[in-house]
């Protein structure tokens, strides 16, 4: 048994925003917003996002529109003096994310899906021939390589430099990425994990309109069932520098 990191820090998403508007129901998405796949996404990245936007049609104001649009990860709280404060903000805890400051405000209004393939851990392995540690990743993934959807949270940032409310430069759009206490059947390898939810929960997660702090908890109770298997795979992971399919490859050292 090991223990991975306390965060989920870097994890693959591959698929395509025409296989993700079809698996989330979505109904606005901008083609030009494109995202290249990324079998090694990191803090600070662009990522894919699933929320749901309040409808802006005067004879529905309780309708809902879902969309699929790029954030960066690394969650900005509207009040931050400086963007940076996003890069040690890319996981909230399930189990205190309604308290912090940080996120309380958007964990009532705004909630997201995150899309994944699966996510990395790493185990320290002693060589016994020079006695240094290394870390070997593992790639952790649902058994039946369905999408993870990560619940998470996205905010808003206002640049004060820029001073035009409608210029594009003006706003920067982050989330952050829930996790929980691991409870995989792999042997609990990692003492946390991204709290993926069910299809049948995403609409209430995703709804702004369900802004009830204690029902939406009840969300969270519990990770997606389904169980999760893990390999070792390369240490060019260990890299942000590196990306593609070959860092999935089966590894033995």
């Amino acid at each position: 048994m090991w223990n991975g990191g306390g965060m989920c820090g870097r994890y693959a998403s591959t698929r395509g925003p025409s296989d993700l508007v079809q698996q989330f129901q979505v109904t606005v998405w901008h083609p030009e917003e494109a995202l290249a796949p990324s079998w090694n996404v990191a803090p600070t990245d662009e990522v894919w996002a699933v929320l749901a936007r309040a409808g802006r049609g005067a004879d529905d104001p309780a309708s809902v529109e879902r969309e699929l649009r790029p954030l960066r990860w690394g969650l900005v709280p509207s009040w931050a003096k400086d963007p940076k404060a996003g890069a040690r903000m890319i996981n909230a805890r399930v189990e205190t994310v309604h308290e912090k400051p940080a996120y309380r405000r958007a964990f009532v209004k705004r909630r997201c899906l995150l899309p994944a393939d699966g996510f990395y851990e790493w185990e320290p392995v002693k060589d016994e021939a020079t006695g240094k540690t290394r870390k070997q990743p593992y790639f952790i993934r649902p058994e039946d390589d369905q999408v993870m959807a990560m619940a998470g949270l996205y905010e808003y940032w206002r640049d004060p430099e820029v001073k035009q409310d409608d210029d594009p430069a003006a706003w920067l759009t982050t989330c952050t990425i829930l996790t929980t206490e691991a409870t995989d059947a792999a042997g609990r390898i990692h003492p946390r994990m991204p709290l993926a939810l069910t299809p049948d929960h995403y609409e209430a997660w995703l709804d702004p309109h369900h802004q009830d702090p204690d029902d939406l908890r009840a969300l969270l109770s519990q990770p997606a069932e389904g169980r999760l298997t893990t390999r070792p795979v390369s240490p060019m992971v260990n890299s942000v520098r590196n990306n593609g399919p070959r860092l999935l490859d089966d590894f033995t050292a």
